[in-house]
């Protein structure tokens, strides 16, 4: 008996109830494959927030407290580091170039970074990406500055526009440095990382500002204001942190190593991608819920098929009663529900994935835009494949429960009348 296309008519015959079911199954399947899909991308943008720098320096912490304030800007470091331990550093023969971040100030909820021109050469982000501007270029002057996307997109920034920086990272500050306004002289293509929503200006406008305050208050100014000449010295005493390229990845761990025994001061140096392996680990914890919650749906959708398929059962009677009286044997009808389960999963399986695919590539565009998400729409992976085979075969597990009522179901049974 040829299961397969007798599987398809009587399907066919039953078209609205069997189109629901792979709908549904269809849309738990989208539902799951997106979110693996959007998993994976987050994982990887999240483990490219930073890239092509191998060590990050700050005072002695944690690594994940140091990423966090230094690339994330998320918490206040322990302590800063004294600028002389910087320059000895990044005069070594092994470093290739430095990055100095300076942190502690933020303009309206956004903060502020103060750093120099290596930033914008050297950091790197994704598939090692270089920083790139969407309008006008670096700061040159001292109270120049270039805002990331998201602080012009939610500001409402425009180059020539003056901006005021504020002491503290609150989203509001009586302590603003309002003596001293900046001028942006740059915005920067979005990035999908924490650049995209930090302020970036001059460590010697770091210093500016902040000549003649004592503890976070305010004393006589005697930091240059726009359009009068600066102080002689405005090298910075202290920073934040700071990036290290090296010359040899095979110096990463000597150098690691020589920074974290360093006995002028205590310092930390970690390398960013143990780094965020590690507080990948705390936050991942909510996308394997989220994945959880996606394969909870497919069982769902499962669940609705076994019910579709077993209350068709008592209107198919006289069908199983038929094929029986034709020479079909309790098997064969076993193995059509069977293989009626098998269609409808599969086709809920090919419907979902088209359904998903094309969500992602329509969607790609904004996710980009609006989050820094790069989806890259291919063909199915083998985990997407993987997955497929797993819906199908939950799909036929799922129809044994009707399968074998459908086989307990005797012929007399079939052509009798049930009150």
């Amino acid at each position: 008996m040829r299961l397969l296309p007798l599987a398809a008519r009587s399907l066919w015959n039953r078209r609205v109830a069997a189109a629901l079911t792979v709908f549904a199954i269809a849309v738990s399947v989208a539902l799951l494959v997106g979110v693996q899909k959007l998993r994976t991308e987050a994982r990887e943008s999240f483990a490219s927030t930073i890239s092509g720098t191998d060590l990050i320096v700050g005072a002695r912490s944690g690594p994940v407290n140091l990423l966090l304030y230094s690339v994330f800007r998320i918490g206040d470091p322990t302590a800063n580091i004294s600028w002389q331990s910087y320059q000895l550093v990044a005069r070594h023969p092994d470093v290739a170039w430095t990055i100095p971040i300076s942190l502690g100030d933020s303009h309206r909820g956004f903060r502020v970074v103060g750093t120099n021109g290596s930033y914008f050469e050297h950091y790197r982000f994704g598939d090692r990406r270089p920083l790139a501007f969407a309008a006008g270029g670096p700061f040159t002057d001292l109270h120049d500055a270039v805002v990331g996307a998201e602080v012009a997109r939610a500001l409402g920034y425009a180059i020539g526009d003056r901006i005021t920086i504020a002491h503290g990272i609150g989203e509001g500050s009586f302590a603003e440095h309002d003596d001293q306004p900046f001028t942006i002289v740059g915005i920067l293509e979005r990035t999908g990382t924490p650049v995209d929503r930090s302020v970036h200006v001059s460590l010697e406008a770091i210093t500016a500002i902040h000549e003649g305050w004592e503890s976070g208050m305010r004393a006589p100014a005697i930091g240059a204001r726009p359009g009068e000449t600066a102080p002689a010295d405005l090298t910075p005493t202290a920073i934040t942190a700071f990036l290290v390229g090296l010359e040899s990845r095979a110096a990463v761990f000597q150098m690691q190593r020589a920074l974290n025994e360093y006995r002028g001061e205590a310092l930390s140096a970690v390398m960013p991608g143990v780094a965020l392996q590690q507080l990948w680990q705390v936050v991942g914890l909510a996308d394997t819920a989220l994945l959880l919650v996606a394969a909870c749906v497919v069982l769902a959708g499962l669940i609705g098929m076994v019910t579709a398929l077993l209350t068709s059962l008592n209107e198919r009677r006289r069908e199983m009663a038929i094929l029986r009286s034709v020479g079909a044997r309790p098997l064969h009808v076993f193995l059509l529900l069977e293989v009626e389960s098998a269609l409808l999963a599969a086709a809920g399986v090919v419907a979902g994935f088209v359904i998903a695919f094309g969500a992602m590539a329509l969607a790609a565009p904004l996710l980009e835009q609006r989050f820094g998400l790069f989806v890259e729409v291919g063909a199915p992976t083998g985990y997407d494949l993987a997955i497929a085979a797993a819906v199908v075969g939950a799909g036929l597990l799922a129809g044994l429960l009707p399968a074998w009522r459908a086989y307990r179901n005797s012929l007399a049974d079939g052509l009798s009348i049930r009150l």
